[in-house]
């Protein structure tokens, strides 16, 4: 398992967490917005208008309304990108983390628009006479690159799991768990047959169940959010203060927050964001090609609403609320997870400020000039407590207080060997440190009106989030098998996608979001260069669609000509 780790942390390194990443993927988003001249501001009040209905044909080609695909790529999205992705964001990079969050909404706002208008345009037809779309079929279509769109649809088929099914399994599992004490096998072996009832039903149940929920889920959720909000208005002034000054230069400690430098900040957000809302991920035009229209362009203009709904709106209410709790810097009761733990030679504390700067070096940069050396030794323990020294134990990015070591639950007591920071025997570990993920939020949550029943609110909205977000993704996952293999592929997907959805409720959290940030990264290079390429055929679409639309409205003073 560990060199299995180290080589996913590799490859983690060469593609969604290198330097290179957040500055390919907004830059994409700013050159389009530019080059389109800010369509997502300028186009935005007319994508309402489509998604109510006011220029539907009824005669138009589709399996979806407009309200019908915005649901299912919605669903989709939102997901545990807000509720523990957001918490992770801020966990790793502090309140700038939500503003490169912000970032990626605005400019992945542009990108939907062009993702979706071009997939919509080169949209077929399959065996079984449903539409089919997705960059795989522009890539294969328009640009004559069949390679590509085979990998295109390959890392699709791999996102599927990695973004749809693994880390919403895993996040659901382990949010009920902490609510109410269901194990996390119950609670996998419930929602997959829950979740097998709904996509072995085919697409048109899978659209039908995402127009249902994505409205529910989100009165719940905002409902338990505000409730936080309230009581700690307050503190959502120094919140938003806090976003914006540190947005340029990084995160400064605070409580047990040993900080974080403005490259962590940047990258962390920008990956939780694209996580949050997919935009350039190539994710949403599959289910956008699904929709009743002729015009790609006004598909398109729809899809600009689903980073401002997922990220600008649903993410910046969790934000607050983790911000304004200040749950984010506080250290909590939590069992520590053999990835996220580090025992290091030396005792540090936070009060020791050279010490804190070390750490702060050490947690965000590990670089060759690190002082900090993993520990190699024994430690003595009587009764669950260390009797020895000479050591420090980092958890969750924060150094670990109060510190038990258990046998099968039961307190252990004898010598630990210690390799590379590492124990070497089967030990569980409880303490103080600060959380991440989910919990955080839970914890945030627990901190309104509603006290300790937050975290229910949490757990609710969690299923239905990541419940729908699994079903959408299944969606996607068997558009590209179909592109892969035919229509005869699509069962035996399905019935891997459950498995795996039941399989992931007992795997280890951190593994799960390593796993999708890199399925993520495998989707979005190729997307992007799609979306590059072809950036003048989308520009002259746009003039299109702003002639015929005034040719057929001549009375409409809406949107002026392109």
């Amino acid at each position: 398992m560990e060199s299995f780790t180290g080589f996913l942390n590799l490859l983690d390194g060469l593609l969604g967490s290198a330097q290179y990443f957040p500055f390919v993927l907004l830059g994409t988003g700013l050159f389009l917005t530019v080059y389109l001249k800010f369509p997502q501001i300028r186009f935005f009040n007319h994508a309402w208008r489509i998604v109510r209905g006011k220029y539907d044909k009824p005669d138009a080609q589709g399996d979806a309304t407009h309200f019908q695909a915005l649901s299912t790529a919605i669903s989709g999205t939102v997901g545990t990108g807000n509720i523990g992705g957001v918490a992770l964001a801020i966990y790793l990079g502090g309140p700038a983390a939500l503003f490169w969050m912000w970032m990626t909404a605005f400019l992945g706002m542009t990108s939907k628009f062009v993702e979706v208008s071009l997939s919509h345009k080169y949209r077929q037809v399959d065996e079984e006479g449903h539409i089919v779309g997705g960059p795989m079929y522009v890539m294969e279509r328009r640009l004559n690159m069949k390679w590509l769109a085979v990998f295109f649809a390959v890392a699709t088929v791999v996102s599927s799991f990695g973004t749809g099914s693994l880390p919403q399994s895993n996040n659901i599992a382990n949010g009920v768990e902490a609510s109410f004490g269901i194990p996390l096998w119950i609670t996998g072996l419930v929602l997959s047959i829950i979740l097998a009832c709904v996509i072995l039903g085919g697409i048109d149940r899978i659209i039908k169940v995402a127009e249902k929920i994505v409205p529910a889920m989100a009165v719940i959720y905002l409902i338990g959010a505000f409730a936080v909000i309230i009581p700690n208005a307050a503190e959502i002034g120094p919140a938003f203060m806090s976003v914006f000054s540190d947005s340029f230069t990084g995160s400064a400690a605070t409580g047990g927050f040993l900080g974080a430098s403005f490259a962590y900040a940047f990258n962390r957000g920008v990956n939780r964001g694209l996580f949050s809302n997919e935009a350039g991920q190539g994710s949403a035009p599959i289910a956008h090609a699904a929709a009743k229209t002729d015009e790609p362009i006004s598909e398109g203009m729809v899809s600009i609403l689903e980073p401002f709904i997922d990220t600008i709106i649903i993410c910046t209410i969790t934000g607050l609320v983790i911000l304004s709790s200040g749950a984010w810097h506080k250290k909590v009761d939590n069992e520590f997870q053999d990835f996220d733990t580090e025992i290091i030679l030396g005792e540090y504390s936070e009060e020791n400020l050279a010490q804190r700067e070390a750490l702060f070096e050490h947690l965000n940069f590990g670089s060759s000039n690190d002082t900090i050396k993993a520990f190699n030794g024994s430690i003595l323990v009587v009764a669950g407590v260390a009797v020895s020294d000479g050591f420090t134990i980092i958890h969750n990015r924060s150094i670990a207080e109060d510190v038990r070591y258990l046998d099968d639950e039961s307190l252990f007591n004898g010598e630990l060997k210690v390799v590379d920071g590492e124990i070497q025997s089967d030990i569980d570990l409880t303490g103080k440190s600060l959380i991440h993920s989910v919990d955080l939020t839970m914890e945030a949550f627990s901190k309104g009106l509603f006290g300790d029943y937050g975290r229910h609110i949490v757990s609710l909205g969690l299923v239905l989030f990541a419940f729908s977000t699994a079903v959408a993704w299944s969606y996607y996952g068997d558009r590209a098998m179909t592109y892969l293999f035919g229509v005869r592929s699509v069962l035996p997907y399905r019935l891997c996608y459950v498995v795996g959805f039941f399989l992931a409720a007992i795997v280890d959290t951190s593994l799960i979001w390593l796993i999708s940030a890199i399925a993520i990264a495998f989707m979005t290079l190729p997307n992007l260069f799609s979306m590059l390429y072809l950036h003048r055929e989308m520009k002259e679409e746009v003039g299109k669609y702003w002639d015929k639309f005034h040719k057929e409205n001549p009375d409409s003073k809406y949107g002026a000509k392109y």
